[in-house]
């Protein structure tokens, strides 16, 4: 049944209602296995996705401390606790070497042996400096939220196969004129939908929660939890891939006729206002967050009105060729 529904279909193809069902379910089939299929994987190497997904937070770990200039009293713990254990490795250096001195009287040298083995114990014991982990308050949380970290990236992963299956499903609605259009755009999609996550991973991330979690810091004991912030992180990343669809509107409105490029450029200054409050409103509502997200928004507004000025400039040049041969 599954080969039979998922066969493409012409555009002046009939089917049924039953056919069209067959063929969604049949889709929704395969979309669904693969979904599966990648959650298994992706929470087989749970350990590797949770240090991918928390390496934006690690990034801001202890850079406030390597300036001196962090107030979080838990932080400051952490630094003291370093330059203690290096204090304790020096000193029982020190000690070693008065024990192997033999100038020094045996008593001295005893107590020094005594005293660079006491000091290499308590080195020992200090917990070293790591990188800035969240934190998990309920009993389940580990667990479920290595789950929902999970089902992110398999969905993340499946995201092109997902597309790929609306696609074929709609695109015989559309007549070949409109898929000229149409398929050129959808295509775009995925790439663009994978730029925005990448760029709100290694840009947007990394500095809204550096702003964020050292903002105020002298007046608490700064705890992340980990839902909070996987959660977070999540939905800059989904919010920051669907802003960046935006070339895909434009040229899609332009293409079809309902907005004209000249339109687009005179009301510029509207559209960076638009793109101000989007920004705005991704989580976070931070400025740094905002101005990070605005940026290369603006930058793909203005590159959508350049390709969709050179598209009309390509069809018009073509329209005059076939009515100059025509005319001929």
């Amino acid at each position: 049944m599954a080969k039979k529904v998922l066969r493409p279909v012409d555009h002046e193809a009939q089917l049924s209602l039953v056919e069209h069902l067959d063929e969604l379910r049949s889709r929704l089939i395969v979309s669904l296995a693969v979904l599966i299929a990648l959650f298994a994987v992706c929470f087989w190497q749970n350990d590797t996705v949770l240090d991918i997904v928390n390496r934006p937070l690690e990034q801001t770990a202890f850079k406030k401390d390597q300036k001196g200039k962090s107030k979080d009293p838990l932080e400051q713990a952490a630094v003291f606790q370093q330059l203690s254990r290096d204090a304790l490795i020096a000193d029982a250096e020190f000690l070693r070497e008065i024990a192997l001195d033999e100038d020094v009287s045996a008593e001295t040298r005893a107590l020094a042996r005594v005293a660079a083995a006491r000091a290499e114990s308590a080195a020992a014991a200090a917990p070293e400096k790591a990188a800035r982990r969240p934190v998990t308050l309920k009993v389940g949380e580990p667990f479920f939220a290595t789950f929902k970290v999970a089902g992110y990236a398999s969905m993340l992963l499946a995201i092109p196969l997902i597309l790929y299956q609306f696609y074929a499903f709609v695109l015989p609605a559309f007549s070949p004129r409109e898929r000229r259009v149409a398929l050129p755009l959808m295509s775009l999609v995925p790439f663009l939908f994978y730029g925005g996550v990448t760029f709100a991973y290694f840009v947007v991330l990394p500095q809204a929660i550096d702003f964020l979690q050292n903002f105020n810091d002298d007046e608490f004991d700064i705890l992340l939890q980990a839902s909070d912030l996987y959660r977070f992180s999540v939905m800059v990343c989904l919010a920051m891939g669907m802003l960046f669809q935006i070339p895909v509107a434009i040229l899609l409105v332009t293409r079809m006729g309902i907005v004209s490029v000249a339109q687009l450029r005179a009301n510029r200054r509207y559209a960076i206002l638009v793109i101000a409050v989007l920004a705005m409103f991704l989580p976070g509502t931070d400025p740094v967050t905002m101005v990070l997200a605005m940026l290369p928004l603006v930058i793909l507004y203005e590159g959508s009105i350049l390709l969709a000025a050179l598209l009309q400039r390509r069809e018009a040049r073509a329209e005059a060729r076939d009515d100059a041969s025509e005319s001929d």
